[in-house]
């Protein structure tokens, strides 16, 4: 769900006509100026969450039609949720852009050699795709060294010169006096960043960030047997790095959706079949769902109700050996309802013909199965 009402178009400041382009320098223009190293307003925190969903919206086609056509009220019809609400902080809310914290130093920031973020997605998949295995593919959005300033931040033909806000020395100093003498704090200097420079001129297409955000394809092999919530890493396939620093990883968490018919406990599988009481007095052949097809259970005659019976190697494919789980099958035997007379008749006289011996009564055992069914018919 959307956490602002504000016009998103307002929020960035540009037209509703906008280019990709112009949207994407107004966002990055204002994520410098409300970052915390930088900004001392009570309230950045909440506005760059702003401008953040604004930004996320406006710079997806789809969404921003959605928008265009039927405001906020049509991205909570399409279930839209800000990516940056499942993070703490505004930092996190960064890295959740862009794999780190590349406004926090300014442009000269990206002088510094640094490993990209990792990327997080999630996919779905139904049990039976876990059962066998898929390979699949997954949309990200991930920064990407800028082609047109060979991830150097500077415009082509432009190099840097000394910061003016330190004169160089990367660190800001303050002095304090007290009745106890004089104390020097210094922190690095936030236009450049600690290392003394900042670009003459930053890439026009980059804003001197050395990286732009493209979208892409990430391909995932899902092994058989994957458990919900297991992660899969795909290593260099984060987000790039600056200055030739390594590219993050990408870890992909497999959600895989509940089965109508089987329930997963580990590699074990479980299910329920129905059937007469006919049948479970004399004896049937029944269909067990299971992965890969079903299978065909005989059962005996004088089949009672809950039993469980167990079809091994029937369940999940196992990560860790080459075992498979087992098949729960547990019976559940229908009783009629709203007999006739006629039938009425029939099942009291075959009880009468029954004797005690023909049930199966033991000690750890409720009642047998044509005792439950004389009650029922009380």
């Amino acid at each position: 769900m959307a956490t602002t009402e504000r016009d998103y178009y307002e929020l960035l400041g540009v037209s509703r006509g906008a280019s990709d382009a112009e949207i994407k320098r107004a966002f990055r223009a204002l994520a410098r100026e409300l970052h915390p190293d930088v900004s001392v307003a009570p309230d950045a925190d909440g506005r760059f969450r702003e401008v953040a969903e604004a930004y996320e919206v406006l710079s997806d086609p789809d969404r921003r039609a959605t928008y265009d056509r039927f405001g906020h009220a049509g991205l909570r019809r399409g279930g839209f949720h800000p990516t940056f609400t499942d993070f703490g902080s505004i930092a996190d809310v960064f890295a959740a852009f862009f794999g780190d914290d590349p406004f926090g130093m300014g442009a000269a920031a990206s002088r510094q050699s640094t490993r990209g973020g990792d990327l997080q997605v999630v996919v779905e998949i139904d049990l039976e795709e876990a059962f066998t295995g898929i390979s699949t593919t997954v949309p990200v959005e991930v920064a990407v060294a800028c082609s047109h300033c060979g991830a150097s931040g500077a415009e082509p033909g432009t190099g840097t010169t000394t910061c003016s806000t330190c004169g160089g020395a990367g660190v800001l100093r303050r002095v304090s006096r007290s009745v106890f003498g004089e104390f020097v704090s210094q922190r690095a200097c936030p236009e450049c960043g600690g290392v003394g420079r900042v670009l003459e001129q930053p890439c026009s297409e980059c804003a001197g960030e050395g990286r732009v955000v493209e979208r892409r394809t990430l391909e995932v092999e899902i092994p058989a047997g994957i458990q919900d919530g297991q992660r899969i890493r795909l290593r260099g396939q984060g987000h790039s790095g600056l200055q030739s620093g390594g590219a993050g990883d990408a870890f992909v968490a497999v959600r895989v959706r509940p089965d109508p018919r089987l329930v997963r406990d580990g590699d074990d599988l479980h299910a329920s079949v129905r059937l007469t009481m006919t049948d479970a007095a004399l004896g049937t052949t029944i269909s067990v769902p299971a992965l890969g097809g079903d299978l065909e259970l005989q059962l005996p005659a004088g089949t009672q109700p809950g039993e469980v019976r167990v079809l091994r190697g029937q369940g999940m494919p196992s990560l860790s050996s080459s075992r498979r789980g087992d098949l729960y099958v547990r019976l559940d035997v229908a009783v009629p309802r709203d007999l006739t007379a006629e039938q009425r008749r029939a099942l009291e006289e075959l009880g009468e013909q029954i004797g005690p011996e023909a049930y199966e009564t033991r000690d750890d055992e409720e009642e047998g199965f044509f005792r439950r069914l004389k009650s029922a018919l009380r």
